[in-house]
């Protein structure tokens, strides 16, 4: 990660384009809106467009422009997202996505700063600095045909490849912190710190969603907590359930022991209380009862009453 943010301080200043890649939820538009903030365009706009959630005819108006009656529907002309970002910063999100009419008008664009909008025949002239963000491999999507090699090159002039929070450990507790500050002062908690045995876990969480998830995790926690700081029982019960399975990784294990596991999470959410755990489990408390008389002869979880 020290990597990624020495390579972005290098090219801030520069116009060069710069392709981000890394997992859903690692991180990207942040390092985006970085990298505008320490360019010489941070006092001017920065604009962003998702490839992923627009259909490819509407993405074209929206990142085109359009004239009046371009279209149907289109009852006066409107400017796109590459006039908004004219000296600015045009963060193209998911850019993997776009399709290839539209890739084709992006590479003109880069290639020589001006396009048409839809509808229109007036060139108009661009000055915008690209950042193009995804979660897929665009070489193998170059190889598959699905994605212009020419216009990956002409992305690919620096790229910055995020890892994800797996493999970022060191930086969990203090990523941790800052987002307990963030949301304490969100929704006026008290909340100021995370318990050793809470942050533990965390470290031991894979974090699929990356540093996306993690926030959500922490927001969650600051708004249960009841004292002033997150104790291990304020994280989701999923996330304390996965841990203690990957904990015991050195074998599979059974479906009756996935059964105790996640019997003996429900109870500890209920604090002890079988009809609440029962009701949790959507058995009934006899099934509970049942469950737990197994478990018990197995030597897998104490009677505690």
């Amino acid at each position: 990660m020290r990597e990624a943010i020495r390579l972005a301080d290098r090219v801030a200043e520069t116009d060069a384009n710069v392709l981000i890649t890394g997992e859903s939820g690692a991180g990207k538009d942040a390092l985006a809106f970085y990298l505008h903030s320490r360019s010489h365009r941070s006092d001017q706009a920065f604009v962003k467009i998702d490839c992923a959630t627009l259909p490819s005819g509407l993405l074209e108006a929206e990142l085109f422009g359009y004239e009046k009656g371009a279209f149907t529907g289109a009852g006066e002309a409107k400017p796109g997202r590459l006039e908004a970002a004219h000296r600015g910063t045009l963060v193209l999100d998911e850019i993997a996505y776009l399709s290839n009419e539209s890739q084709a008008k992006l590479l003109r664009v880069i290639e020589t700063r001006e396009f048409e909008r839809l509808g229109g025949r007036k060139t108009i002239k661009v000055d915008a600095r690209l950042l193009a963000l995804t979660n897929v491999d665009l070489s193998e999507a170059v190889k598959r045909r699905h994605f212009r090699a020419d216009l990956f090159y002409r992305l690919d002039v620096v790229h910055i490849a995020l890892p994800p929070l797996r493999e970022r450990a060191a930086d969990l507790g203090e990523l941790a912190q800052q987002l307990v500050g963030k949301y304490a002062a969100k929704h006026g908690r008290e909340v100021t710190d995370i318990a050793p045995e809470a942050l533990a876990l965390l470290s031991e969480y894979e974090f699929p969603g990356n540093v996306r998830e993690l926030s959500n995790i922490v927001e969650r926690a600051v708004i249960v907590a009841s004292g002033e700081r997150i104790e291990a029982s304020d994280l989701p019960e999923p996330i304390r359930l996965a841990v203690r399975v990957q904990r015991r990784r050195v074998r599979p294990l059974t479906l009756a022991e996935v059964e105790a596991e996640y019997v003996a999470e429900m109870l500890a959410a209920a604090k002890g209380n079988k009809t609440e755990a029962a009701r949790k489990l959507g058995i009934s408390r006899k099934n509970l009862y049942e469950k737990l008389a197994r478990v018990k002869e197995r030597g897998g979880m104490k009677d505690e009453g």
